[in-house]
């Protein structure tokens, strides 16, 4: 089994067997729900989210002040 290094936000799309996930990896479980929290607030689709873990380095982090996800290095 690979280490966690990092957590994406998956959004849980109608009749998809997995959540569908992006490029975009956060450092905390936290950060990534909140991401998807954002995110359902402006894309309709979904009809829940959930945290994937994921190996990969954290490329973005979430501006709890901004309320949305920045690129790691902005």
């Amino acid at each position: 089994m690979k280490p966690v290094n990092s957590f994406q936000s998956g959004m849980v799309i109608p009749g998809e067997n997995k959540p569908s996930t992006n490029g975009v990896y956060f450092a905390t479980e936290k950060e990534a729900w909140e991401a998807g929290k954002e995110l359902m607030s402006r894309w309709f689709v979904p009809s829940d989210h959930t945290i994937v873990e994921s190996d990969k380095a954290a490329n973005y982090r979430f501006d709890f002040e901004a309320y949305k996800p920045v690129p790691i290095g902005d």
